[in-house]
């Protein structure tokens, strides 16, 4: 073996967006391939997914995309690399299921069709490694990790993982398994790092679903429950409890019922006979007799619960007497959104409550006593903290380090470094292209900082439009300038600010056109800079200006924006 090199694509100083790439010789394979979601600063992003520059330049090396789990974060980018290559994808049953119905609802790569199960029990060779996976437990089924190995050693990645000594049969970890592993030679683990801050014991999922049967007991009226469709533990959770207290359970959105009815026919979510209906036949049921699941698009729940709390009428506007039950655990960077939303419920007269009430510590990620008997159970030479912004994979290599591994031996790294095995251990070798591919409607790419920028400037200080009318050959303006705006000013209240607006516009003008060097871009371009300087010396703000300027000329009429 003459080449053996990690590449971070995703997932690094990042929530989700996992991808990861190991090299050996002429061969790639692909650790997942997963989305993230938007911060608030990317305004109008619906997604965001991996640069995939790395994937279009060693196409021909790709031997396949290897899937941890079914949730977005390791499935979500999948349309858009299989829709232009035919690359094979390997999963456990539910995560190929899960990922199907995410190729196939998008029409690029509603074709493809490369799927292929695996188990925990699966190994396959490749030239140069063999591909193996051990089962883990998360809040999906058919979790597993994945070992790629190689003449030189193992390169284990866990996915998102947790231990639960209660975890039932089919979301147990294999131990054993992961012993065995460890009994060889282990060159280095990519481990997830997502709760590596928390210093509370996980609760484990038999308490979570106590308390949530004891919430719904007491609750007279509706019960609205946001959730992430595919956490199928937890949607289990709520179907017993609603099963138990004789309420019918209905879903909204058809991706989460697509979800739903896929883990129902491959037996990994136990629903019973004629629990479930849809949105028709809500009006045929007492608010006590409901339980209503939503899941928001994209699988975002938070921010649909806020239309919910603001919509005037329909069957999903909550109501007084509901009780809004948040059944996802929120990233730090969304705390804020969620406390928000939290007062508009209670200002829809609904009450609230979430997962983590009731002294409960919920996570389908690894806390430090995880993650370090992970480290203890497979023995790694190395370790890259994976999944997790800065200061998760900086304390997973802290806590890395109270194992008695050397820092040297800890990497804490960025997208697109890459990791070279040379002489026996890991060094930083040249970085590869790597950053966001954001997803906006059926764009995929095509948003850059240029257009974030201008969409801020109009979010925060508005636009500012002016249309004038001009004859060249005879210098002088035809008609005086129209000014108007949005999200800048009341116009109203604002009459001076407009006329004087509209002088430094006639000004600038008049200065171009008796140039004689006269030129289209510099007339609009003093345009901009006069009417900003002037807009931020009296508002101190900076709006978005565009000017319109038509020309006339023998009765022909030209527009220049």
């Amino acid at each position: 073996m003459d080449n053996l090199k990690i590449v971070l694509l995703g997932g690094v100083r990042e929530n989700g967006k996992n991808m990861y790439a190991v090299e050996v010789d002429d061969e790639i394979f692909i650790l997942d391939a997963g989305l993230k979601y938007p911060d608030n600063e990317l305004l109008g992003i619906d997604v965001v997914v991996p640069d995939l520059t790395y994937i279009e330049e060693n196409i021909d090396k790709i031997v396949g995309i290897f899937l941890t789990h079914g949730h977005a974060d390791a499935i979500g980018a999948l349309p858009y690399i299989v829709a232009n290559h035919d690359i094979p994808v390997f999963g456990s049953k539910l995560t190929i299921a899960l990922a199907k119905i995410t190729t196939q609802s998008d029409k690029t790569s509603r074709k493809f069709n490369g799927f292929h199960e695996i188990d925990e029990t699966t190994a396959i060779d490749f030239n140069n490694a063999t591909v193996s996976f051990f089962k883990t437990t998360h809040s999906i089924p058919d979790s597993l990790g994945i070992v790629v190995k190689t003449s030189a050693g193992q390169i284990v990645y866990t996915g998102d993982f947790k231990f639960d000594q209660a975890a039932i049969p089919m979301y147990q970890t294999d131990f054993g398994r992961i012993a065995d592993i460890g009994k060889e030679k282990v060159l280095a683990l990519l481990s997830d790092s997502a709760n590596a801050e928390s210093v509370y014991e996980n609760s484990n999922e038999r308490e979570i679903a106590e308390y949530i049967l004891e919430t719904f007991k007491y609750q007279k009226g509706r019960i609205v429950v946001a959730s992430v469709a595919s956490n199928i533990q937890r949607m289990q959770q709520i179907i017993d409890a609603a099963s138990t207290l004789n309420r019918k359970v209905a879903i909204a959105g058809k991706d989460a019922e697509k979800i739903v009815r896929t883990a129902m026919k491959l037996g990994y979510l136990k629903v019973p006979e004629e629990i479930l209906i849809n949105e028709k036949e809500l009006k045929n049921y007492e608010p006590e007799q409901i339980v209503l699941i939503e899941t928001g698009k994209m699988g975002e729940p938070i921010k649909l619960l806020q239309k919910m709390a603001n919509a005037k009428r329909g069957p999903f506007k909550i109501m007084k007497g509901d009780l809004v039950f948040i059944a996802t655990t929120p990233t730090y960077a969304m705390e804020t959104i969620v406390a928000k939303t939290r007062d508009m419920i209670y200002r829809a007269d609904a009450e609230v409550k979430t997962v983590s009430d009731g002294n409960l510590h919920p996570s389908g990620h690894a806390n430090k006593t995880d993650l370090q008997l992970m480290i203890n159970l497979l023995r790694p030479e190395n370790i890259v903290p994976i999944q997790g912004e800065y200061r998760l994979l900086d304390k997973h290599a802290e806590l890395a380090n109270e194992t008695g591994l050397s820092y040297k031996n800890i990497f804490l790294t960025q997208k697109g470094d890459v990791l070279s095995y040379e002489n026996g251990q890991f060094h930083f070798a040249t970085a590869v292209t790597a950053g966001d591919t954001m997803i906006d409607g059926i764009g995929v790419g095509d948003i850059g900082s240029i257009v974030l920028r201008d969409r801020q400037m109009l979010a925060e200080d508005g636009v500012f439009i002016a249309v004038v009318t001009i004859d060249r050959k005879k210098k002088k303006i035809v008609a005086r300038p129209k000014v108007n705006a949005r999200g800048f000013i009341y116009m109203r209240d604002n009459k001076r600010l407009l006329n004087e607006s509209v002088d430094v516009i006639v000004k600038a003008i008049e200065n171009n056109l008796e140039n004689k060097d006269f030129d289209w871009a510099n007339l609009k371009q003093d345009v901009r800079e006069d009417l900003n300087k002037y807009l931020y010396e009296q508002t101190r703000r900076h709006p978005m200006i565009l000017p319109v300027i038509m020309e006339v000329n023998q009765n022909r009429h030209r527009a220049r924006k």
